[in-house]
């Protein structure tokens, strides 16, 4: 690992997670799914982009032109990984009650994939780290 030079009494400098943004075609709508999904709270929503504030973690809904979903499986990118306090069956009904869809692919019967109504997979897992 290649460390940053500085004076000894200066702290190197830092970086944290501000949020996760989660392109889509519509904005409000991916954002009121995860603050109803997240029981989260709508912190905010302007004309492209709309924030949650779900726990310890923001996801902010950004809508982009020309929005294309991505495939699962096969497109590289970062999903979220869920856990709650019910069995996985009963959260993922939830979820699809709410605007979610079961994935076509599930590659381990242990936990759900699921796509929120922008296509972003996301798991609910009875795992947690």
């Amino acid at each position: 690992m290649h460390r940053y030079d500085r004076s000894v009494d200066q702290p190197p400098p830092s970086l944290r997670v501000a949020a996760v943004s989660l392109d889509c075609a519509d904005h409000r709508e991916l954002a009121e799914f995860y603050a109803r999904l997240l029981g989260g709270t709508l912190l905010w929503t302007h004309d492209k982009a709309a924030a949650v504030e779900a726990g310890s973690v923001i996801l902010v809904a950004q809508r982009t032109e020309d929005y294309q979903p991505p495939a699962w499986p096969g497109t590289s990118l970062v999903h979220l990984d869920l856990h709650g306090d019910a069995p996985v069956g009963e959260l993922e009904q939830r979820a699809i009650a709410l605007g979610a869809r079961l994935a076509p692919v599930q590659p381990d019967p242990r936990w759900r994939v699921l796509l929120d109504p922008a296509g972003h997979p996301f798991c609910i897992t009875p795992f947690t780290p």
